[in-house]
């Protein structure tokens, strides 16, 4: 039998509880009474306000300018008035600047006239992609101009499409692949024009058969030159360096990026944002969310505005089935845990959970049985990093390659003694960067 392939060292086999939300069709939200939309939703500097208090704005329009090499667009999601602008907290603890909008009540159609991307340079389809504010909607948001513009002393060899959706809950992604493959898959000849990369594979989790079969189908049909892998269901396989090991056996240096590896990779809801901005002429004022757990009464997949309140989004899937422990902004193992029901979605967010109450647990001293090693796919040492950071040695951990840590949380999902390990992993990094 033919192996599955898997990144190499490490990972944790987590309950996906997909079950929620996986056979939930997406549905546009009916417009909220008031959208919260920040300067600050990507990786990078805050845009730029170009509007006031007071003003009016339409469908698509550039409302925050970017500030910087990294930074992006940010366009209104709605036709309607600046109310106020006020800073607000992000789920991810940002603190940023926001133009409250209220919508009109009357919203017409954005006009969109298709545009044959093959006709259009490479250059030409990079600046309308940063024109129209694309970053990458796994949860990075990193500006996509930025990851696709390649030095011209390095060749792209596979530009890699992250369909896996390793994180438990979360199905956005998912029914991107079964309703917008099409799309999707057309977005990643775009982004392989605007890369020159030679070969596009597209790596999905086993647990997604019918994502698999699905799509291809549409690359049969269509003759795109593209490579649909199944990958095995380990976490965190979706992360870049796992995703780029499995699918191409390459291995990301410490400290290096995936260009240095000859590839680009992007999320699947990604690739479908730039063929709606490309083709479609679109910017990203919208996304996909799954708002699912086991307290929300009716889980849904939500297309949803850039700024929508997570009231708003609980209130259309009927609110609490029972009281939720905890809200968690994108995943259970990379998420971030907030309590504001007014804290506005962002062109990142993922996924809105509501998750019950937990068995309590006892936190006792390091048993130093080796499990998060053996768990940790950079094969990273947590327990001895966590050592060097609790007793203050930041600049230790530091050298001890503490910035290879990607935060996914396998240690501290199989540690026995239930040490904060991940928090202290972020904590350490802040510390020591301070301390260079």
């Amino acid at each position: 039998m033919q192996k599955v392939p898997t990144f190499s060292k490490g990972g944790v086999h987590p309950d996906d509880k997909k079950v929620f939300s996986r056979s939930q069709s997406i549905e546009r939200l009916p417009m909220p009474s008031e959208l919260i939309v920040a300067l600050s939703q990507h990786l990078g500097a805050p845009a730029k306000a170009l509007k006031a208090k007071g003003d009016t704005v339409l469908k698509g329009e550039k409302i925050g300018e970017s500030a910087g090499f990294i930074s992006s667009d940010v366009h209104s999601p709605v036709n309607g008035v600046i109310k106020e602008v006020r800073r607000v907290n992000l789920a991810n603890s940002v603190q940023c600047d926001a133009f409250v909008i209220v919508p009109d009540a009357e919203q017409p159609d954005q006009e969109s006239v298709e545009l044959d991307w093959k006709e259009q340079s490479s250059a030409d389809l990079l600046a309308k992609i940063k024109d129209l504010g694309i970053v990458g909607m796994g949860g990075a948001t990193f500006p996509a101009h930025v990851k696709f513009t390649v030095p011209r002393d390095k060749k792209v060899e596979a530009f890699v499409v992250n369909g896996v959706e390793c994180e438990p809950y979360l199905t956005a992604d998912y029914r991107i692949m079964l309703e917008k493959g099409e799309q999707a898959l057309e977005g990643a000849m775009i982004c392989a024009k605007i890369t020159g990369a030679r070969r596009v594979i597209v790596g999905i989790e086993m647990n997604k058969p019918d994502c698999i079969s699905h799509l291809q189908e549409i690359v049969k049909q269509k003759g795109y030159p593209i490579e649909i892998v199944g990958l095995k269901v380990k976490y965190p396989q979706g992360d870049e360096k796992q995703l780029l090991k499995a699918t191409i056996q390459r291995e990301i240096p410490s400290g290096k990026l995936p260009l240095d590896v000859g590839a680009v990779v992007a999320n699947i809801g990604t690739c479908n944002a730039i063929y709606e901005a490309i083709v479609l002429g679109k910017s990203l004022y919208e996304r996909v969310i799954s708002v699912t757990g086991e307290c929300i009464a009716n889980p849904k997949n939500i297309l949803a505005p850039v700024g929508t309140k997570v009231s708003d989004l609980l209130a259309f899937c009927g609110g609490f089935s029972s009281e939720p422990e905890k809200l968690v902004s994108g995943g259970p193992m990379m998420g971030f845990s907030f309590f504001d029901l007014e804290t506005p979605i962002t062109k990142g967010s993922s996924g809105l959970l509501a998750l019950p109450p937990q068995k309590k647990v006892r936190t006792t001293p390091c048993l130093n049985c080796g499990r998060c090693v053996a768990a940790c796919p950079i094969g990273l040492m947590p327990a001895r990093l966590y050592r060097l950071i609790d007793n203050g040695r930041y600049e230790e951990a530091m050298q001890t390659s503490l910035m290879d840590c990607k935060e996914c949380g396998c240690c501290s999902y199989v540690c026995p003694a239930h040490l904060p390990l991940v928090h202290t992993m972020k904590t350490g990094k802040k510390l020591g960067r301070k301390k260079k």
